[in-house]
């Protein structure tokens, strides 16, 4: 695994990700990636109808992370810029295996692992988790218009989803740190020593890892 910090920020919809990445980027002074979201065709009709549109949905998000990833590893990575993205890869397999059908997802697990292969993997990964009703009122508040029709329901699976990943995550990649904040708790938005509380968490976890490559200075 490289030494160069690169860090991913997950969690379910609307836990504020982008808002994290960006307080990052600016702070650390690292390259800021965003996923594509808006730009998505399939996005409001797959919230009108999930099983009728969810392979076109994930398949075109797969095709613009990939495409993303391989930019930063050979435009910053490679040349030794650091970057923070508001998404690590594997959340497509998270959605995708709630959304698809079990012949769809199988076929799209083959499509994934093929363009994952050899992929930039973060060495830190920073998980943000919230209970549903703090998730569903910070939805309600961004305002996103195709995002009215997300339930509940949805939105509670997909939390579960999360979790349940994450804990498979820690076991499965033991050498790339997560840090975990709880939405409930912690308000980096509105509250700059909560900010402050996680910036200075991150800093310490990545004079770690310098320490564990052989890299500090």
């Amino acid at each position: 695994m490289h030494s160069l910090p690169y860090i991913t920020v997950e969690g379910p919809i609307g836990i504020g990700k982008t808002s994290l990445a960006k307080a990052i980027s600016e702070h650390f002074h690292y390259f800021l990636l965003k996923e594509i979201v808006d730009e998505n065709p399939f996005l409001e009709k797959f919230y009108q109808n999930i099983e009728e549109w969810s392979f076109q949905l994930e398949m075109f998000f797969l095709c613009n992370r990939y495409k993303q990833l391989g930019d930063i590893k050979n435009n910053f990575l490679l040349v030794n810029k650091p970057v923070v993205a508001d998404y690590h890869i594997f959340k497509n397999l998270i959605f995708a295996k709630r959304t698809l059908k079990e012949e769809d997802y199988l076929n799209y697990l083959k499509i994934f692992q093929i363009l994952t292969e050899g992929m930039p993997q973060p060495n830190l990964v920073i998980y943000i988790h919230a209970s549903l009703e703090t998730i569903m009122e910070r939805i309600r508040m961004r305002g996103r218009e195709f995002e009215k029709n997300i339930s509940a329901s949805y939105i509670n699976q997909l939390s579960i989803d999360y979790e349940n990943f994450i804990t498979n995550f820690k076991q499965s990649q033991p050498n790339i740190p997560v840090l975990q904040f709880n939405g409930d708790e912690l308000d980096f938005v509105k509250n700059s020593s909560d900010l402050k509380y996680i910036l200075d968490k991150i800093t310490l976890t990545l004079k770690e890892g310098e320490k564990i490559h052989g890299t500090s200075k």
